[in-house]
């Protein structure tokens, strides 16, 4: 259920925020899930044809590997990497682009500034411009702009969400209806407890920002289908994160499917991701209509 904070929080529940939302706590050998992960996208962008660091922006990070479909007009698939707007970078991810490709998808993987070199603010102004960026040009790498979809892990969860709250039209000239499918994966949907977890040093979110980039505020503006998951083994404000969003997407008239992925921790999420024949990788691909 969803956790009620005194004002201030106390000692306790600052402490059980940090247990339920830091997966480091939780998860001893993270380290070794991601150095798996890191290997493995290497081997991927070995194995296939890809344009890496390509410019979305005029920052060092602003950033999209792309790994084109072998035909010409191929659905896009954009994944955003976590590591709670403060670390990781897209190589650990290249995993993903594996059994997209091999589907007949081109797959984009974003990358994005870190806090506390940005806000978080800042971090979602990227996110919209790498979106903005990739339907202008995504044509040249066999991607059809009309069928963009979005997925993305914890930290790329709530950027997936507040893409999926943009306003395209009104704020960049573009259709409302840029982004076909959403796929938030063990996502963060209301920041405000992190104002009060030990991420607050590097995130120093204000309670008008934290509510500003939190994705349960906004209606949604894309009105295709989401696929809201999380791992069976993840915290219990992780499963009321992704089952208050996906009630939050139903509210608005938004297909919204929950899903609590059997046996998987924060972790086990991308790596299931590599492997074309799990149900999430393979409801990733369908979302596509291939």
């Amino acid at each position: 259920m969803k956790m009620e904070l005194s004002d201030p929080p106390t000692e306790e529940e600052v402490s059980r925020i940090n247990l339920a939302y830091l997966p480091r706590f939780t998860v001893p050998n993270m380290d070794e899930y991601l150095a798996r992960s890191a290997q493995r996208s290497a081997d991927v962008r070995a194995a296939l044809r890809c344009s890496l660091d390509v410019p979305y922006g005029a920052s060092p990070r602003e950033r999209l590997d792309i790994f084109p479909a072998d035909k010409p007009g191929a659905p896009v698939h954009v994944f955003i990497h976590g590591g709670y707007w403060r670390a990781l970078d897209k190589s650990v991810y290249s995993l993903v682009a594996g059994p997209l490709v091999a589907a007949g998808a081109t797959a984009v993987i974003l990358e994005y500034d870190l806090c506390p070199s940005v806000r978080l603010t800042d971090i979602v102004a990227q996110a919209r411009r790498a979106l903005a960026w990739i339907h202008g040009h995504i044509a040249a790498h066999h991607g059809d702009p009309a069928r963009i979809f979005v997925s993305g892990h914890s930290a790329g969860g709530h950027l997936t969400g507040m893409l999926a709250a943009t306003d395209w039209s009104r704020d960049w000239g573009l259709p409302n209806d840029l982004i076909k499918a959403t796929a938030p994966l063990s996502g963060l949907f209301d920041v405000e407890p992190h104002r009060h977890s030990l991420l607050q040093a590097d995130l120093r979110l204000t309670a008008e920002e934290a509510r500003q980039v939190s994705p349960m505020y906004h209606p949604p503006v894309a009105r295709g289908p989401a696929l809201v998951a999380v791992g069976e083994a993840e915290s219990d404000l992780f499963h009321w994160q992704s089952l208050q969003y996906a009630a939050h997407l139903r509210l608005h008239g938004v297909k919204a499917q929950y899903v609590s992925v059997p046996g998987a921790n924060h972790f086990d999420m991308t790596e299931h991701l590599a492997d074309p024949r799990h149900p999430l990788t393979r409801a990733l691909i369908a979302q596509m209509g291939l």
